[in-house]
C-alpha cells in the first residue's frame, strides 16, 4: 500500500486536546499537522480513537470520535502514528464477525497480529478496469429472476417496512450465493440492533453458511463516527476477495439509510450548514464515495443488495432520491402480500429492474415478463369489481385473466431454506429456465383444471401437477368416506 509507506515515514507525533463537545474533539499540534482521515489515539490506554475530518488552521485539527469520549478532558495528550483506520483482510477473516476497527466480536479466538490490514479509504476502480458487459446475477428465487433480474456487479435496493421479510430474503440470497456461485457473502449492519446481529449470526451458523461469510456491525448504540465508517470497512474487505482472490462477492447492507443518517449526525456535530430537510450538504458526495466502490471489474464483481428505509414512505425524500440514483433494481416488499401469506412478499408491479431489456435478458424472457406484468395489472384492476359483484359477473376472458394471475401469484411464491425450521417445508432453489417454463405454461392455460393451492409454495411447475393430483385423490376419498358415513347413519336410524 503506497499510502501506508508514505505515512510510515512520519515520526510519532503528539498533540493536546483543546476542546471536547460530545463526539467532536479539537486537537492542537505544535508541528506535523496530521492529514485528513488520520487516526488519533487518546485516553489512559489509548482506547479513545478520533478520526481527523478538517484542518482548522496551522496548528489545529477537528476530528470525530469513533468511540465514546467519556473521560476525555482538555489538556490530555493525543498520539498518532500518521496511519488511517485499517481493517484485516485475507482468508483468516472468513466466518468471523467484526466491528469498525476490525476487532473480532464473536467471542472466538482473536486474529493473529500478522494478518494483513488495509486502509478503509480506497478509491473506486477506474473506468478502464470496469467490465462493460451487463450480466445477470441469478439468485435462485423465481419472482426476482423472472421479473426483477439483478445485475452482476450492480446495486439492488430492498424496500420495505418492519416485519415484511427483508432479513429472510437477504438470508436466502446468502444461502444461494454460497451454494451455487461458490462466492463470498458479506453482511454489513449499519445502525443495526444488537438483537438482529445476534440472531443473524446464529441463523447463519445453523444453516452452515457461516464459513463462507464475513459479518461487520456498527451497532445502533455506537457513536455516529463508527456507524459512518463501517460501510467503508466492509467494502475494503470485499475488495480484497474481488481483486486479490478473483471471487464474486455478495455484499448485503442493512440499512443504507442509517449510513446517510450517521453522516447527517457527523455533519451536524461538525457545525456544517444543513441542507434540505436537515440533511448534510455533502450527502451526494458521501453516498457516491461508498456506492462507486461497488463494481464489476475484470477481476471479479461485488454485487450489492441494500435494505433501504424510506422515511415516512416519502419517495421524494433526499435520502431516497440519492440512493435510487445508484440502484439498478428495486425490490419492493408489500405488507399486503405478507398478510395474504404470499412469500416472498414482493410487490411485483411496484418492483423494477434496469436489466429487464431484450438486449440483456433476451427476447423470450422480456416478452414473458411483460405478459406476466400485464396479467397481474389487469387482475389488480378487476379486484374492485370482484369484491363488489363477485367473480360470476366477469366476462369469460376476464375470468381467464383472473385465473391465470392467481396461479402466477402462487407459483411465484417459494419455500426458503432460511425458513425450513419454522415452516417444515423443504427449501427450493429454482433455475431461471425452470421458472420461465412454469410461467409460460401457466399463461398458456395448461394447468387451468388444477386447483390454485397446487401452485402455492412449490419449486418447479412439475411439482404443481403432483400436488394437484394428490389433492384430487384426497377430495375423492373424502367424498367416498362421506357417502359411507351417511349410509352407516341411515342403517342405525332404521
Amino acid at each position: 500500500m503506497e499510502t501506508d509507506l508514505k505515512f510510515d515515514s512520519i515520526p510519532l507525533t503528539q498533540g493536546k486536546v483543546i476542546s471536547v463537545r460530545g463526539s467532536v474533539v479539537d486537537v492542537w499540534f505544535e508541528n506535523n499537522l496530521p492529514p485528513i482521515y488520520t487516526l488519533l489515539h487518546a485516553g489512559k490506554d489509548k482506547e479513545i480513537s478520533i478520526e481527523v475530518l478538517t484542518q482548522l488552521e496551522e496548528h489545529r485539527v477537528r476530528g470525530i470520535a469513533l468511540t465514546p469520549t467519556q473521560g476525555l478532558a482538555r489538556g490530555m495528550v493525543v498520539e498518532t502514528d500518521g496511519k488511517q483506520l485499517t481493517v484485516p483482510v485475507g482468508k483468516n477473516i472468513m466466518g468471523r464477525m467484526f466491528d469498525v476497527f476490525g476487532n473480532t466480536i464473536d467471542h472466538e479466538q482473536p486474529l493473529s497480529s500478522e494478518v494483513e490490514r488495509r486502509n478503509i479509504h480506497q478509491s473506486p476502480p477506474p473506468l478502464a478496469k470496469r467490465s462493460t458487459k451487463s450480466e445477470i446475477f441469478v439468485t435462485g428465487i423465481k419472482a426476482i429472476d423472472v421479473l426483477i433480474p439483478l445485475e452482476r456487479g450492480g446495486k439492488a435496493g430492498l424496500l420495505g417496512g418492519a416485519g415484511v421479510g427483508k432479513t429472510v430474503l437477504l438470508t436466502e440470497m446468502i444461502h444461494n450465493m454460497v451454494g451455487h456461485n461458490k462466492g463470498v457473502s458479506m453482511f454489513c449492519g449499519i445502525g443495526e440492533r444488537c438483537r438482529e446481529g445476534h440472531e443473524l449470526y446464529h441463523e447463519m451458523k445453523e444453516a452452515g453458511v457461516l464459513e463462507n461469510m464475513v459479518m461487520l456491525f456498527g451497532q445502533m448504540n455506537e457513536p455516529p463516527g463508527a456507524r459512518f465508517r463501517v460501510g467503508h470497512a466492509a467494502l475494503t474487505m470485499a475488495e480484497y476477495f474481488r481483486d486479490d482472490e478473483h471471487r464474486d462477492v455478495l455484499l448485503l447492507i442493512d440499512n443504507i439509510f442509517r449510513f446517510i443518517q450517521a453522516g447527517m449526525e457527523v455533519s451536524g456535530l461538525m457545525g456544517q450548514m444543513p441542507s434540505r430537510l436537515g440533511y448534510q450538504p455533502t450527502l451526494g458526495t458521501e453516498l457516491a464515495k461508498l456506492e462507486e466502490r461497488i463494481a464489476n471489474t475484470d477481476a471479479g464483481a461485488i454485487t450489492s443488495i441494500q435494505a433501504v428505509y424510506v422515511p415516512a414512505d416519502d419517495l421524494t425524500d433526499p435520502a431516497a432520491v440519492h440512493t435510487f440514483s445508484h440502484l439498478s433494481a428495486s425490490i419492493v416488499l408489500s405488507r399486503k402480500k405478507a398478510s395474504e401469506g404470499l412469500y416472498p412478499a414482493i410487490d411485483l408491479l411496484q418492483s423494477n429492474s434496469k436489466m429487464a431489456t431484450p438486449a440483456i435478458i433476451g427476447e423470450r424472457h422480456y416478452n414473458l415478463a411483460h405478459e406476466i406484468r400485464q396479467t397481474l395489472a389487469q387482475y389488480e384492476e378487476l379486484k374492485d369489481i370482484i369484491s363488489m359483484l363477485g367473480l360470476e359477473q366477469l366476462s369469460v376472458s376476464d375470468r381467464n385473466v383472473v385465473n391465470r394471475a392467481r396461479r402466477l401469484e402462487r407459483f411465484l411464491t417459494q419455500p426458503f431454506f432460511a425458513t425450513e425450521q419454522y415452516s417444515g417445508i423443504k427449501g427450493k432453489e429454482v433455475s431461471l429456465e425452470d421458472a420461465l417454463n412454469g410461467c409460460e405454461r401457466i399463461l398458456s392455460d395448461e394447468f387451468k383444471d388444477l386447483p390454485e393451492s397446487a401452485f402455492y409454495l412449490i419449486g418447479t411447475i412439475d411439482e404443481a401437477k403432483k400436488k394437484g393430483d394428490k389433492n384430487i385423490k384426497t377430495d375423492k376419498s373424502d367424498i367416498v368416506s362421506n357417502e359411507k358415513f351417511q349410509e352407516t347413519i341411515e342403517k342405525q336410524t332404521n
